[in-house]
């Protein structure tokens, strides 16, 4: 399993110290990132967790998925990698002439 945590379904009033808090209580939290608007800087109201160790990861998931936070429950789930660095290809390539 993945130590990378999503977190979706937050307030967008939350912010990383509280999110890392909830984190914390299960394990040494690495990274704790928002995902944030680019042009308005608002919080899109989800976020990724990177936890130091795989058990605390998945203690922090089945803990917390549907817990409320900020008058929200939140939707927890390991992570999955939106580019797998796999080789091959799907499909068709383009070619260029």
């Amino acid at each position: 399993m993945s130590k990378k945590i999503y977190v979706g379904n937050m307030n967008y009033k939350t912010d990383e110290p509280t999110l890392r808090r909830e984190f914390e209580a299960f394990g040494e939290v690495v990274s704790a990132k928002i995902v944030v608007d680019q042009f308005s800087g608002r919080s899109k109201g989800f976020a990724f967790i990177e936890m130091a160790n795989d058990d605390d990861a998945k203690n922090a998931i089945s803990s917390l998925n549907g817990k409320e936070v900020d008058g929200r429950p939140l939707k927890v789930n390991e992570a999955i990698d939106k580019n797998p660095r796999s080789g091959g290809s799907r499909g068709y390539q383009r070619r260029s002439y």
